[in-house]
């Protein structure tokens, strides 16, 4: 069975630092997996990112919203990832929190 995961990040960072270090950590993603069999589209519209990642017929989509004080991911998985959902969701806390993090 399908199922989202839902992870807040807290951040004393003002909300356009924190969108583009999320910007910055996205680009990461898509040129560490250029010419990979993963295919990873995202857009932002306003505070936003929607994004979605397909491989091997499946997708993962996710929605991402930066607010004053935290960021919002919410990340849909497909029924054979919803196994590793706690694991999945355990590092995307972390990684985000390191990115969000005063530099």
């Amino acid at each position: 069975m399908a199922e989202t995961i839902t992870v807040d990040i807290p951040h004393k960072l003002t909300r356009e630092t924190a969108r583009a270090r999320i910007d910055t950590g996205f680009a990461k993603v898509r040129q560490e997996i250029l010419g990979g069999m993963v295919k990873f589209e995202d857009s932002w519209s306003g505070d936003r990112l929607d994004f979605r990642a397909r491989v091997m017929g499946q997708s993962v989509t996710g929605r991402l919203d930066v607010l004053d004080d935290s960021v919002h991911l919410e990340v849909d998985l497909p029924a054979f990832l919803a196994a590793i959902a706690d694991k999945l969701k355990g590092r995307l806390a972390k990684e985000g929190q390191i990115l969000l993090e005063k530099k």
